[in-house]
């Protein structure tokens, strides 16, 4: 069902289009090349299993539990969605 100017579908199309670029970036972020044997920060081997199952990983589990952390409590975005909170 559309809404005034936009055509049947176009909020599904924008959806779609959102998710796809989301996929897009997070891929792009995947390490690649050859695995470490030991981790970047704390220099402690990285496992065997961690080395086959993640391409080029970097870090051990503990370093990137900690990155992952950091990462999320500096995500600020806006989810509220209000007209105020955009406007601004």
């Amino acid at each position: 069902m559309a809404g005034g100017w936009s055509r049947d579908g176009a909020v599904q199309d924008q959806i779609d289009a959102s998710v796809n670029e989301a996929v897009s970036r997070a891929r792009q972020q995947l390490p690649t090349g050859e695995s470490l044997l030991l981790c970047e920060e704390c220099e402690q081997p990285i496992p065997e299993r961690r080395r086959q199952a993640i391409k080029g990983v970097r870090l051990c589990v503990a370093c990137q539990e900690a990155l992952d952390g950091k990462a999320e409590a500096s995500a600020s975005m806006n989810r509220r969605g209000s007209k105020d909170s955009q406007l601004r």
